[in-house]
């Protein structure tokens, strides 16, 4: 059975349509219900978080009667971030976890990601598993087997403190200030929290969330805002998450913006260095810059490049036994504090090695030169296939051609929205331009 629901990062899409509709959520929380709790023993549980978008109370609800008419018990986080969730469902002992978040996405789209009793997020075979009895006939647990929920009002309280613990006691942030951007989503308020008890001046955006406004001229898909607030306030350095606070940005004392991959160059050399870096290697995606590739090389260390998604990151990072990758979107995964992309957690490693060099933020946030890199995006309509049309595969052909031996191409489906996504490297920044810009053209010619 081909997947269906699930993309690379859960079942996400626009709200109140297939399949982020009540009838979708309540057939998937029955669903994993049914199969996480298959040895029909009672007393298994699942924990559900969300960020702050208006349709997450109408998918919470929803999974919460799927979850308990297959016999689970339910408890409700409210809003955290993603990586709490990962958290919460290992240390609470739960069977399942669940986050209601479309991440970075706007504020009418959302999505149901699931976690396993481990933490991480569930392999490919456990959601096709899934998926095939969300397309059969559920069985109903018994009138005396039905779930209960509840609400668990210290989740929050519980992620703020771990947070913290993974800062070094040795360096607090007392003569620091700030700039924490929580792009009006999950961590609108344990963000600030763990900045400011841990002594930093902070000064708080993003944390007005109104159901509408995630991700909306804030956060770390649009750090202008964060980057002026950092230059008027003379502030140190600059944090900015996303809706569901597993990515971030790091701006420096400028304004400057450090990506996932600057952030992953900093944190590898580091570890490295105190030897904290497993077998020397960092996982990222094909879509991390080869300047992060050849800046590694020149450390004696290894890239190892996956499949685009964080939980792609996780799965090969587990099978081989390191310890960080992520993506240059601002997924940072540090298995030795999270099982998650974690932004929190990764400004505070940064912060640790401003405090434990005495370094500036812009002195850190530049690590390697980047190849000049291109990314454009074409939507497409639904039945559509543009990568299939020979004309496309012409056009990609050549480009191909073109970049043999001074760059790379990469043309993808986003597993997130109906999108192609293209990107390019290449020293030559005329070519690099021409070689998308043909790419672009032809795909959006098919597809209007």
């Amino acid at each position: 059975m081909a997947r269906k629901l699930f993309g690379t990062d859960g079942v996400r899409g626009e709200a109140n349509s297939y399949p982020m509709t009540a009838e979708m959520a309540l057939r998937l929380g029955a669903a994993a219900g049914r199969y996480f709790r298959s040895d029909g023993t009672n007393g298994h549980r699942v924990v559900i978080g969300k960020d702050t978008r208006l349709s997450g109370y109408m998918l919470e609800n929803a999974l919460t009667a799927g979850l308990t008419s297959t016999g689970m018990n339910v408890l409700l986080l409210g809003p955290v971030p993603t990586p709490a969730v990962g958290l919460l469902t290992h240390s609470m002992r739960a069977d399942l976890g669940i986050m209601i978040s479309a991440s970075h996405n706007p504020h009418q789209d959302n999505g149901i990601k699931f976690f396993g009793p481990d933490g991480f997020k569930l392999s490919d075979e456990v959601e096709l598993a899934i998926e095939e009895i969300v397309a059969g006939e559920i069985e109903p647990a018994q009138p005396e087997n039905i779930g209960r929920a509840r609400r668990v009002d210290d989740g929050r309280g519980r992620y703020v403190e771990y947070a913290k613990t993974t800062f070094p006691a040795r360096g607090q942030l007392n003569n620091l200030k700030i700039v924490v951007d929580c792009a009006n989503g999950a961590a609108y308020r344990a963000a600030p929290e763990v900045l400011w008890e841990l002594g930093a001046e902070v000064i708080p955006l993003g944390v007005a969330p109104d159901g509408f406004n995630i991700n909306a001229g804030c956060g770390s898909t649009d750090t202008a805002l964060a980057a002026e607030t950092v230059r008027r306030e003379g502030a140190d350095l600059g944090i900015c998450l996303d809706g569901d606070a597993d990515r971030v940005m790091i701006l420096d004392e400028t304004g400057a913006v450090a990506d996932g991959d600057q952030i992953m160059a900093l944190l590898a050399t580091r570890w490295a260095a105190a030897d904290r870096l497993r077998d020397g290697t960092l996982v990222a995606t094909v879509m991390s810059n080869l300047g992060l590739e050849r800046h590694l090389q020149g450390k004696g260390l290894r890239l190892e490049r996956a499949p685009v998604g964080d939980r792609y990151v996780v799965e090969r990072m587990r099978e081989g036994g390191w310890n960080l990758g992520g993506e240059q979107s601002g997924h940072i995964v540090m298995t030795d504090y999270a099982t998650t992309g974690d932004g929190l957690i990764a400004g505070l490693q940064f912060l640790a090695a401003m405090i434990e060099t005495g370094s500036s933020a812009s002195a850190l946030s530049r690590q390697f030169d980047p190849v000049p890199q291109l990314l454009r995006n074409v939507r497409y309509g639904a039945g559509q296939e543009p990568l299939s049309e020979g004309r496309v595969q012409s056009v990609i052909a050549d480009a191909e051609t073109r970049l043999n031996g001074c760059g790379r191409l990469l043309i993808r489906k986003s597993g997130t929205e109906p999108l192609i996504r293209v990107m390019a490297e290449c020293e030559d920044e005329t070519l690099l331009s021409r070689v998308v810009g043909d790419i672009v053209a032809e795909v959006e010619a098919v597809t209007r």
